[in-house]
């Protein structure tokens, strides 16, 4: 199989490369900077709830605005100051800790001794081990003149030693006091912020800018919110069960177990080595650390698998394998504050990527939608030659919606981008041959299934959305009533001659993929009771159709896939079928509105007795609507008599205006 060569790359492509580089160059250069502003910007979203409901108390903006950013700051100096009070308790008790880590490290010291003795023991290799040396590691070996000390003076200035102490200290607090300061400056100026945005990128379609920044701002909010409400939980969880269990500080050690949340994937694990290697250090025994251990699973557990997914559900639309690559990209351009930020930063460029066609790679690289629509992902597993998956993602489809409706929505729509390729000559007749195959099995293997709406629950109709087209739709709206009747899966009352094997003769055109139309068509009028056989793929041909028996035929459909204006084998075609089945009206199956003929239906051989259905759905309807007409018309009719078809006076289908 030939395949076409590459296209060479256009200098938009370079351009675009060259933009990324220099932006991620900016980036890391730009850091000191930049981490501020971010963190400025972040909180700001955090605070801006405060500030509202603070404006609702009829507080000016300003003072609304300072007082939040007053409490911010009060919260995060008393945590601190709890922490550092926490800590110095701790250096306090620190030499009995070491002294029972020690007697710990000597005890598995002489268990692993025992163990190696008896193992050497018993290979008849026992050789005679050092003792280890239990005095300083600092003392000198016997036979060896001692190490001369020599004391010089120090030339670092008082200025230099005072800078080396004071700059780690100064520098957090210059960079909170800066955060503070924009802080203030972007909630007192949110709205004039926003709208230089608007004119800055997109003042030509103000509907799409505004709908970006409103989403962007209600995602993040909520994000913030949510994550802290979580993190607060974990934290209050943790300090509680270490109280309980006796462990020095549970107040340090439940807010650093929320502070460490924040950093997503490595910060539960971080928030609990302390614990556990404080608990291992206390306890002389190993129960206070097992416990430790086990809190924090439970708590880890319940909070990831529980919590985040019933508060968080779809709101923040980001890929976890995504939030892992950028979690390791942001870490190495700004460090353990990019960590942090790693995930409000990636859930920005996904908001935006979703509303600025040019950046729309940010949503497909790092959204959780689906990179294809079910069409395109039924179109690529026929190509990959994957019946597998093709048959998991049409039974995941059908929990939302009917078999009809996966039919009309998915399979035929991507049988139509088969059939343009195939116009295209991409397509090669081997491949042809195995999508055929293929389409053909899977309405084999979808027999079981009916043709009903499901009745869902609320959960379940949300686990049902697909996006078709791109767009994210609840398929059916959740009931709990019996599904209308219009999709009762069999009538009763239908004639029996309508029940026959082949009541219902569903011809294929000319076209190679009508075939699996009629197959289709057939499976769905069964499952409504009527009697249907799909016509062999040659059935179309001035000599298949010449072949095709007309006893027990009540009703003939035409099936095309794709079949755009009105070509002249479709009018010599239902010209055939009227001569060999005089009696028997016709569907026509046009899938799409541009298939449909324009125009003078005479001309198109579109007669009085022939209809057009414009989806598989329509046009079972339309059959089990002549087939109630029959009823109509003779209320009990004989297997033994005459066909309905064959009086003159059989019902005529009208052509839909």
């Amino acid at each position: 199989m030939k395949v076409p060569a590459a296209e060479t790359p256009r200098p938009e492509a370079l351009l675009g490369l060259a933009t990324g580089v220099v932006v991620v160059s900016a980036l890391y250069f730009a850091r000191d900077v930049l981490i501020p502003i971010t963190l400025a910007i972040f909180l700001s979203f955090f605070l801006a709830p405060i500030v509202k409901l603070l404006q609702r108390a009829r507080l000016p903006k300003v003072v609304a605005v300072i007082l939040a950013v007053v409490v911010a700051l009060a919260v995060i100096l008393l945590v601190g100051a709890i922490i550092g009070s926490q800590i110095k308790a701790l250096i306090g008790n620190l030499p009995q800790y070491l002294s029972t880590v020690n007697d710990k490290i000597e005890s598995v010291h002489r268990v692993i001794n025992s163990l190696i003795a008896q193992v050497t023991s018993r290979l008849g290799t026992l050789h005679e081990l050092p003792a280890p040396a239990h005095g300083s590691f600092g003392n000198a070996a016997p036979g060896q003149p001692p190490m001369p000390v020599v004391i010089e003076s120090s030339s670092t200035s008082y200025l230099e030693t005072g800078r080396e102490i004071l700059e780690p200290i100064l520098s957090p607090l210059a960079t909170l006091a800066i955060v503070l300061i924009v802080t203030i400056f972007i909630l007192v100026r949110q709205e004039d912020l926003r709208d230089r945005l608007i004119r800055l990128f997109g003042s030509n379609d103000l509907h799409r800018t505004t709908l970006a920044i409103d989403d962007a701002t209600q995602r993040l909010t909520r994000y913030f919110l949510t994550q802290a409400a979580i993190n607060a939980s974990f934290g209050l969880f943790v300090g509680v069960g270490l109280f309980f269990i006796g462990l020095p500080s549970p107040v340090l050690w439940g807010l650093l177990a929320a502070l460490l949340r924040f950093v997503p994937y490595v910060g539960s694990i971080t928030a609990a080595v302390l614990p556990i290697a404080l608990a291992a250090a206390v306890d002389p025994g190993w129960s206070a650390a097992l416990w430790t251990a086990g809190l924090f699973i439970i708590a880890e557990g319940v909070t990831g698998q529980v919590l985040e997914p019933v508060l968080y559900g779809s709101s923040t639309g980001l890929s976890p394998t995504a939030v892992i690559i950028v979690a390791i990209f942001w870490s190495w351009i700004w460090g353990p504050i990019g960590l942090i930020l790693s995930t409000p930063l990636t859930l920005c460029l996904v908001v935006v990527g979703r509303h600025v066609r040019h950046l729309e790679f940010f949503d497909v690289l790092l959204g959780d939608r689906p990179a294809l629509t079910p069409v395109e992902a039924l179109y690529q597993r026929l190509l990959a030659g994957d019946p597998d998956e093709i048959l998991e993602q049409a039974e995941t489809l059908l929990k939302g919606r009917a078999l009809s409706s996966y039919y009309d929505d998915i399979a035929l729509k991507a049988l139509r981008l088969v059939a343009s390729d195939i116009s295209r000559g991409v397509v090669q007749d081997a491949q042809l041959e195995k999508i055929q195959e293929e389409m053909l099995g899977l309405i084999q293997d979808l027999e079981p299934h009916d043709d009903l709406d499901p009745v869902l629950t609320d959960k379940q109709a949300k686990a049902a959305v697909v996006e078709v087209a791109g767009v994210a739709r609840p398929e059916r709206e959740t009931s709990s009533q019996p599904a209308p009747e219009e999709h009762v899966q069999e009538d009763s009352h239908l004639p029996e001659i309508w029940r026959t094997e082949r009541s219902v003769l569903c011809v294929p055109g000319r076209g190679a993929l009508d075939g699996v139309a009629a197959a289709m068509l057939a499976q769905l009028l069964r499952k409504h009771g009527l009697g249907a056989q799909a016509a062999p793929r040659d059935a179309s041909s001035r000599s298949g159709i010449g072949g095709l028996d007309p006893t027990g035929v009540a009703m003939v459909c035409v099936t095309y896939v794709e079949l755009i204006g009105s070509p002249p084998h479709m009018r010599y075609l239902l010209r055939r079928i009227q001569q060999r089945f005089p009696h028997s009206p016709i569907v026509i199956g046009f899938w799409e509105p541009d298939d449909a003929p324009q125009g003078d239906r005479s001309a198109q051989g579109i007669t009085g007795r022939t209809d057009v259905a414009s989806s598989l759905h329509e046009a079972v309807r339309k059959c089990l609507e002549e087939a109630h007409k029959v009823e109509l018309a003779e209320p009990a009719p004989s297997p033994e008599g005459p066909h309905p078809a064959a009086d003159s006076a059989s019902p005529v289908v009208h052509a839909a205006p």
